[in-house]
Formats: structure tokens, C-alpha cells, sequence
């Protein structure tokens, strides 16, 4: 214990004092030093930097810390004990770790009253749909991997394959190229052999000495042999000079204009070199010339699709891609092969370079038919619809047309069908040239319209009684005459009625007939000889008229009044029924005293009127009077007049009776215009003449808009005209006849935006206006669909002259009533096209936007599309083509080249729909001329005397009218 105090007095000896420590003889001084930054920063921190005092259970505020702190400080005052302070310090971090460990297992208990209070806690599990959900996932997943591991594997097995392949013809190549450096040691070895070398001397022979050798002992075989290979060296030389001296390449043939280039592949000189350079590289395995020459030419082909592709080839597509390179692997394969042919080996090609060729060559044949069977049958599509429009042209013309004009459209039909049929043959054979021709024309002249038969289907039964024996009498021939006379002359008598009667018997009367107005139903008869009346337009009213009579006469029974309205409702049906008959017939005899209102009247004032035996009545008499194709109509009439009912069923039998009324009297108004049509056909052109005459003589109508029209039209075509001469010299070929003037004129007016302005028609085809607003829509329609048509073919890399017909019958259906009043018509459409073709989805949808944009616009009258606008000028331009052909053989040859134009115009499924147009325009215009071609004729010559005023006036109107349908297509 005392050597430890005297150790520790030692030690504290030892240690300086802290003044000692502190003092510096600068500090006796008094001057004081301030500490480096890098020290002061370590004891002079700042107030807001020093860190604030920890919570009371601190380790560093713990009471051995403050202990050990104090101790530490005062270790040299200090005389407590370390056992102490240790002891103090192990106590007080057990405290504090207690403490810890305490609030670490009440917050654990909280967690664990907090998760069963939620595990408690009812609530919907949907785990099972989540698994469900999860399965179907994986499944798919694994699918989608399992299909891509098949594609993998797929890949390659093919990359294998082909590998294979490669090795298998390398191995092959070498083991030949082995075979023939042995046979060539061999040959070399064999001829060594033969001559043998001569003995080592010490010293050369002198000269005089000669040395003699033997020559080898040929027989005669082997000198055939050498002889005949020898021959046949030069022979194979001869041809390989003869090619090179062609100077046959790729750099020539683009060099060369196609033209020429066709020419120089056609020459017999050429073909024969190429047939033997072939045969050298057994490239023609076959004798028959046949065969070899359609080879030869194929091969020739190549050079030409690779020096001109853009003139062979009509479209750029994958096969088109596909056979450039194949040509070109021929041409490189061949070339290369070539230029291996010389004297040292006999000009033979190698069988490793000839293997090489040959495989070319066979891809390429390949790849060439199946292009040529493609672009033919698209081609004999286009020809056996031209012929079929031709028979078209030939039946609509036959039975309308003097003998004169149809001999001559006979005989251009004839020739044009005769040039096609061969064509067709050449190039699908005789036997399905005929077999397509057939069935083209029995599907044309099936779906044509039939005629209406002049016999018993349309003549009324009563009609036919008058004349049993012959099918116009000499009755109904002098009613005929005498009322075509009295339609002729019945301008100013009609005029004069009409004035006389008010404007509500007129509105009546309109609505009670079906009969249009005489000059109507003249102008339609011109235009078409089979036309009918139609009572379509009226059938709603008349219907609801009817039916407020009838229910007028139900209430008048409610009423207590029905004497008067079944005399009147009597009166009524017996004037509508003694009209279909002549007076003095029996069944005009019968109806009228069957139905005389007086009598009627006075059984109802009896009680003793039977509504049975009227209906009885009205059943017996109704199939006499009807025609042969209403007999079923009236027959299920018959049978419900006959059933019995009260008076509600009564008044809706009466409906029913005025009803099929209506339609006999529509029946025999076409029976007697059938009959009178020769005749009014006659007289319509002096009659139109005369009643429009006379309106310009009243002042109802001028003729302001047809002169701004006729001017609209002349100047179009002399700005053609102009710019066909650029130099301004007037060549009387290309300036515009009247027919031309006029045919553009009716084509700006027919072929464009379907909103038709009152202002925008001229006042001679004001008659034409529902055939030039329809022929509008169905112009838009047929521009709308070659749109779609023609978008899905380029998206689908399909041939756009291919006739896509039976998407586009079905889109014209679905578009007959508009285009986007049914928002899913869209949909519609697009789910049309991908029924029958296969598409990806990025594919339908692109195409599904494209078609809701083109209907939007078709919707509007705006093509702003650059497709339609394209297609719609085209079509235009077609149309015009056809309809400007003043002669019966310009008809002929713009009808037979139709279907080709329309293929390359991207609308060769509507050949019938053009055709239908142009004939419909082709009559309009025929008509229009005959009836108002003297007032065209006055146009004409004001505007050719009005100099240049004039000229400038029509140039102005003509600008506003472009703008205009500018305007509207954009």
C-alpha cells in the first residue's frame, strides 16, 4: 500500500502543473497569440452549430459518464477508486438498455393487438379471383413464351437446315475439284509416263547426231476421239465468240432505251445464240422448240427486268423485289461462269459453276411464272370484263336503235370481241378462255333488269277482253293517235284548265293521281322507252288520306249517321273502279248498278243494306279487273272481305279496298301508257320544243343560267386547247367542236359534289335534276369505296387491277343510305374487308382510321383526301372520255377499253356502275340536244360574236366555277 502511494506521489511529480503547461515566455510577457483556424474550429464552435444536451438517460448524462468525466478531469485530485466508477457505469447502461428492451416489447405488443385486431376485422377476400386472375396470366405468359421458344427453335432449325445444306454442297464442291486436280495429276502422270526423259551424259551429243524417238502407235478410236474433241472444242468456242460479240450485259441493256432493247431481244439472230450459249450450260433440257423458245425468252427476260424494271413491272411489291433478285443471281452466276470458258479447258464449264447456274436459273423460272400467273390473270380479268361490257353495249342497243346504227355497232362489237377473245386465249388457253366469257356474260345478263313483257303480266283482264283475238285493236290504235294528238297540241288547252281551276283543286289532284305531268312523263318516255309510273312518291299521302276518311266514317257510325257515309264511301269506290273501265262493258253495266249510290242509299234508309254481300261483291269483281301478277294481292283481299267482323274490322276492310284500288288504277295507267308509247315517243321532241318555247315566251323561265353554263364549258375546253398549243396556233383538230363544249359542260354538271344549287342547273335540263343529283351520289359513292378498296390493297400489298367485287357490292349496300349517319358504319366496313382478308392489327387499325376519315369527307362533300381527289378526277375524266364520242366506233373502242382504264384509274370493280352512268348521260344528253339544240346553237354564235368582252366575261365565270368545285372538293 505504500509502495503504491509513493508510486503514484512519483508520477504526480512528474506531470507539469497546467500553469507550466500554459506558460510561455511570450506569456510572462502578457501577450497572447491567438490558436490556427483549424484548432479553433475545434474548441471555439458556435452557439447554433453546438449540439443540444440528449435526454436523461443519456449514456453521456448518465452518472458514471459524469463520473468517469469528473474523474478523468480531476484525475490527479481525485482519489476515488476505478472499481467504483466501472461498477456505476456497467449499472447504468443495464438501466438503460432495460429501458430500451422494455419499450421495444410494449411497441411489439402493440403491433401484435393491432394485426389480430385486423386479422379479427371481417372484410370480401377475393383471393380466389386474384388466382384465378394470376393462373390465366401464367398461361398466357407460358403461351407466349412457348410460341416464341417455338419461333427459336424454328429459326433454328432452319438456320441448321440450311447450314447443312451449305456444308453438304461445299463437301460436295471440293470432293469435285478434289476428284479433278487428281484426274488432271493423273493425266499428267499418264503422259510423263509416255514420254520418257532421256539418260544422263557426261557431254551433249554433237549436232550432226539426231536424236531418234518414237512416236506412239494411235488407234483408230482414239483418233476419232481426238478429233471429235477437238470438234466439239470449236464448236463451243464458235458460240461462247459469237455470244461475246452480242455484247448482251446489264450496263448495255440500261444503257439502251426500252424500246430498242425490246427490238434487239426479238431478233431470231439473238435468240439462236442465246439457245445455244444455253444448251452449253444445259440450261434447255428439253428437245420440243415450243418449250426451248419460251425458255429462251425467259431468260432473256432477266436482263431486261434488270435494265428496265420500272417498264416491266406495273407495281412495286414483294414478288416484284423477290425476282429482281433472283434475276440478278442468274445474271451474276452466269456472267462469272463465262468468264471461266477458255481454250484451256475446252471452253466446258465446270460441273460446280454449271450446278450454280442451273439452281439460279430454276429460282428464277420459279419466281418468273409465279409473277407472269399473277399479272395474267389480273389481265384476263380486265379483258373478259371488257367483253362482257361489249355484249352489254350489243343487248342495250339492238331493239333500240334503227338497223342502220346497229349493223354498225354490231360489226365494231364484233371486230373489238374478236381481238379480245384471242388475246383472252393466248394467254389462259381456248378451253377457259370460253368458259370465262360464258359465265361472264350469263352473270351480266342475268343481272340485268328483265323487261317488263307487253303481254298478259301488266294488261288488265277487262283490258284483254276487249281485244282476245290481237294485241291492240282497231279501237285502241285510233285511241292511241288520237291521244298522242290531243298530248300534242294540249299545251295552251292545259294551260288555260289549269287557270281556270284554283290552286287547292290543283294541289288535290296532284295527289290524287299518280299520273305526272304531261311534259314529264314525255321527257321520261325519251329517255327511257320502258318507263313507268311510279306511285311511290304519293302512296304515303294517299294512304293517310284514306285512312282520315275511314276514320271519319267511324265516327259518323258513332254518331248515328251512317246512311250518308256508306252511300258516300259506295259512290267513291264506284267512280274509282268505273274509271278502269269503258262505258258500255258489262262489268261497267254491273258496277254501276251494283254500286248506284241511290239505291245503296235507300236499302241503308231500309235497314236492309248487308256490309257481307258488299264485301262479297267487291271480292268477286276485284280478280277480274286486276292484272295477272296482282293476283295474289288480291286474292289474300278476297279472303279477308269474306271473313266477318264488326264495325272496326269493317272500316279497316274499306281502307284495305281503297287501297288495292289505288293500285289498279296504277295498272292500267301503265297498260294504257304502254300502249301510247310509240306514238308520244314520236311527238316528244316538237312537244318539248313547243312547251318550253312557250315558257320562255311567258317569262317563267330565261335562259341566264344555260348561257353561263354553255360559257363555263366553252372556255374549260379552250383553255385545254390552249395548253395543247403552246406556241398559240390555232390547229383546227384540237379546238372544240359544240359536241365537245356540251359533253363538258353536262360532265362538270353531272360528275361532282352531290349538293346540286338551284342556280347551278341550266334551265333545259331542269327536268334532269333527280338523274343528275343521283348520278352525283353514286359518282361520290364509287370514288368513296375505290378509296378504301384501294388503301386496303396497298396496305395488304395486294395487286391494285385485281377485282375486289364482292367487298365492294357489299360496301355500296352498306353505304346506300349514307355514310356516316350510323356511327358503326365504319366498323362495319372494316369488319367487312377483314372477313375476307387477313390482316395484322396494326394494318386494320391504320386501315379502320383511313376509312372513318374518307367517310367523314364523303359525309361532307369535301374530299380533301388526296386519294379521292385523285380518283374522283380520274373517274371524271373517264366519264367524259365515253361520253364525248360522237361516233358509234368511238363508242365502241371507249366501251372496250373501259374496263382496262378503270383498272388502271384503281376502280376496276365498278365497270358496270360507269357504264350504267355514262348510258344514263349518253340518253340525257341525246334527249337535251334534240329538244333544245337550237337555243344551244344561239348560245354558241353570241359567244362567238361577242369578241372579246364576251371572252373575258366566260374566262371570269369559268375561274369562279373552277374555284367553286375547287372548293367544294377541298
Amino acid at each position: 500500500m505504500v509502495s503504491t502511494q509513493l508510486q503514484l506521489q512519483r508520477e504526480n511529480d512528474d506531470i507539469p502543473e497546467e500553469p507550466d503547461m500554459l506558460l510561455s515566455p511570450d506569456a510572462e510577457n502578457g501577450q497572447t497569440f491567438a490558436p490556427p483556424p483549424r484548432i479553433a474550429a475545434r474548441f471555439y464552435r458556435h452557439t447554433n452549430n453546438r449540439r443540444k444536451s440528449s435526454a436523461a438517460s443519456s449514456r453521456r448524462n448518465s452518472l458514471s459518464s459524469t463520473h468517469s468525466h469528473t474523474s478523468n478531469r480531476s484525475f490527479r485530485n481525485s482519489c476515488q477508486s476505478h472499481h467504483v466508477a466501472q461498477h456505476l457505469r456497467r449499472a447504468s447502461i443495464l438501466e438503460d438498455r432495460k429501458a430500451r428492451l422494455a419499450d421495444r416489447a410494449a411497441h411489439a405488443e402493440q403491433v401484435r393487438l393491432r394485426a389480430a385486431l385486423a386479422k379479427a376485422t371481417p372484410r370480401g377476400s377475393n383471393c380466389e379471383e386474384r388466382a384465378l386472375a394470376a393462373q390465366q396470366a401464367r398461361e398466357k405468359h407460358l403461351a407466349q413464351v412457348a410460341a416464341a421458344c417455338a419461333e427459336e427453335v424454328r429459326r433454328a432449325k432452319k438456320i441448321a437446315e440450311d447450314m447443312k445444306e451449305r456444308k453438304a454442297a461445299d463437301e460436295r464442291r471440293y470432293r469435285v475439284e478434289m476428284e479433278e486436280k487428281l484426274a488432271d495429276a493423273e493425266k499428267r502422270r499418264l503422259e510423263y509416263k509416255r514420254n520418257s526423259r532421256r539418260q544422263r551424259t557426261g557431254s551433249s551429243p554433237p549436232a550432226d547426231v539426231k536424236i531418234a524417238t518414237e512416236r506412239p502407235v494411235v488407234t483408230s478410236e482414239d483418233a476419232a476421239k481426238r478429233i471429235q474433241s477437238a470438234w466439239r472444242s470449236k464448236v463451243r468456242n464458235d458460240i461462247v465468240k459469237a455470244w461475246l460479240q452480242v455484247g448482251l450485259s446489264i450496263e448495255m441493256v440500261q444503257e439502251t432505251s426500252f424500246d430498242v432493247i425490246t427490238v434487239m431481244l426479238a431478233d431470231e439472230t439473238l435468240l439462236k445464240t442465246t439457245d445455244q450459249i444455253m444448251t452449253l450450260f444445259v440450261l434447255l433440257p428439253d428437245a420440243d422448240p415450243v418449250p426451248r423458245s419460251a425458255a429462251v425468252r425467259t431468260f432473256l427476260s432477266a436482263y431486261l427486268i434488270l435494265g428496265h424494271p420500272a417498264h416491266v413491272f406495273s407495281r412495286d411489291g414483294d414478288q416484284e423485289h423477290d425476282l429482281i433478285s433472283k434475276a440478278k443471281d442468274l445474271i451474276i452466276s452466269f456472267e462469272s461462269a463465262l468468264s471461266k470458258l477458255t481454250k484451256y479447258n475446252s471452253h466446258t464449264p465446270s460441273p460446280t459453276r454449271t450446278e450454280t447456274v442451273l439452281l439460279a436459273h430454276s429460282a428464277f423460272v420459279t419466281a418468273f411464272n409465279d409473277w407472269k400467273a399473277r399479272d395474267s390473270s389480273a389481265l384476263i380479268e380486265t379483258m373478259v370484263a371488257s367483253f362482257v361490257s361489249l355484249d352489254e353495249i350489243w343487248q342495250s342497243v339492238k331493239d333500240a336503235t334503227v338497223d342502220e346504227v346497229a349493223n354498225e355497232y354490231r360489226n365494231g362489237i364484233r371486230d373489238n370481241q374478236a381481238i379480245l377473245l384471242s388475246r383472252i386465249k393466248k394467254l389462259a388457253g381456248p378451253d377457259k378462255a370460253l368458259t370465262l366469257i360464258r359465265k361472264g356474260i350469263r352473270e351480266s345478263r342475268r343481272s340485268r333488269p328483265k323487261k317488263r313483257p307487253a303481254g298478259e303480266t301488266v294488261r288488265p283482264r277487262v283490258a284483254s277482253d276487249s281485244a282476245p283475238d290481237s294485241p291492240l285493236s282497231v279501237d285502241s290504235v285510233a285511241a292511241q293517235a288520237e291521244a298522242a294528238s290531243e298530248l300534242a297540241a294540249s299545251g295552251q288547252a292545259g294551260r288555260q284548265d289549269s287557270a281556270t281551276q284554283g290552286h287547292q283543286a290543283q294541289s288535290l289532284s296532284k295527289v290524287f293521281t299518280v299520273v305526272p305531268d304531261n311534259r314529264i312523263l314525255v321527257h321520261e318516255l325519251s329517255i327511257d322507252r320502258e318507263y313507268r309510273i311510279d306511285s311511290s312518291p304519293t302512296a304515303d299521302l294517299r294512304d293517310a288520306l284514306n285512312r282520315e276518311l275511314c276514320d271519319a266514317m267511324r265516327r259518323g257510325f258513332e254518331e248515328g249517321d251512317s246512311t250518308n257515309w256508306t252511300a258516300a264511301m259506295a259512290e267513291n269506290i264506284r267512280g274509282k273502279l268505273l274509271r278502269l273501265l269503258k262505258e258500255g262493258n258489262s262489268m261497267h253495266t254491273l258496277i254501276s248498278e251494283t254500286l248506284d249510290p241511290e239505291y245503296i242509299s235507300r236499302q241503308c234508309g231500309q235497314g236492309i243494306f248487308s256490309y257481307g254481300k258488299f264485301f262479297e261483291f267487291i271480292a268477286s269483281i276485284l280478280p277480274k279487273l286486276c292484272a295477272p301478277f296482282r293476283d295474289a294481292e288480291v286474292q289474300a283481299l278476297a279472303e279477308e272481305l269474306q271473313e266477318e267482323g264488326e264495325l272496326s274490322s269493317m272500316i279497316e276492310k274499306l281502307f284495305r279496298v281503297l287501297h288495292v284500288i289505288d293500285f289498279l288504277s296504277l295498272d292500267y295507267s301503265n297498260f294504257l301508257l304502254m300502249n301510247a308509247a310509240p306514238t308520244l315517243i314520236k311527238e316528244a321532241v316538237g312537244y318539248e320544243q313547243r312547251m318550253f318555247a312557250q315558257d320562255l315566251e311567258e317569262n317563267k323561265i330565261t335562259l341566264d343560267r344555260t348561257r353561263r353554263w354553255w360559257r363555263s364549258a366553252a372556255v374549260n375546253m379552250h383553255t385545254e386547247a390552249d395548253r395543247r398549243d403552246p406556241w398559240s396556233q390555232a390547229n383546227p383538230i384540237n379546238r372544240p367542236t359544240a359536241h365537245k363544249i356540251y359533253a363538258r359542260g353536262l360532265i362538270d354538271l353531272a360528275i361532282a359534289t352531290p349538293l346540286l344549287g338551284q342556280s347551278e342547273l341550266p334551265e333545259t335540263l331542269e327536268l334532269d335534276r333527280a338523274r343528275i343529283s343521283r348520278i352525283r351520289e353514286d359518282a361520290l359513292r364509287i370514288t368513296t369505296i375505290g378509296g378504301i378498296l384501294l388503301t386496303a390493297k396497298n396496305l395488304l400489298k395486294r395487286d391494285v387491277r385485281s377485282q375486289w367485287k364482292s367487298e365492294a357490292s357489299k360496301m355500296w349496300l352498306v353505304l346506300k343510305d349514307g355514310y356516316m349517319k350510323d356511327p358503326g358504319t365504319p366498323s362495319k366496313i372494316t369488319c367487312l374487308l377483314e372477313s375476307s382478308r387477313n390482316m395484322p392489327p396494326s394494318t386494320r387499325s391504320q386501315l379502320s382510321s383511313t376509312i372513318t376519315r374518307l367517310l367523314t369527307q364523303a359525309e361532307t362533300g369535301k374530299l380533301s383526301d388526296p386519294v379521292l381527289k385523285v380518283l374522283f378526277q380520274r373517274l371524271k375524266t373517264h366519264i367524259f372520255n365515253r361520253v364525248s364520242a360522237s361516233s358509234s366506233g368511238e363508242r365502241v373502242k371507249a366501251a372496250s377499253t373501259a374496263t382496262e382504264g378503270l383498272a388502271t384509274t384503281g376502280l376496276p370493280e365498278f365497270v358496270s356502275q360507269v357504264a350504267d352512268i355514262c348510258e344514263q348521260l349518253g340518253k340525257i344528253g341525246e334527249v337535251d340536244r334534240k329538244c333544245h339544240g337550237r337555243w344551244y346553237e344561239e348560245i354558241a354564235e353570241e359567244m362567238e360574236n361577242g369578241g372579246l368582252e364576251g371572252e373575258e366575261l366566260a374566262r371570269s365565270s369559268s375561274a369562279d366555277s373552277e374555284a367553286a368545285a375547287s372548293g367544294s372538293l377541298e
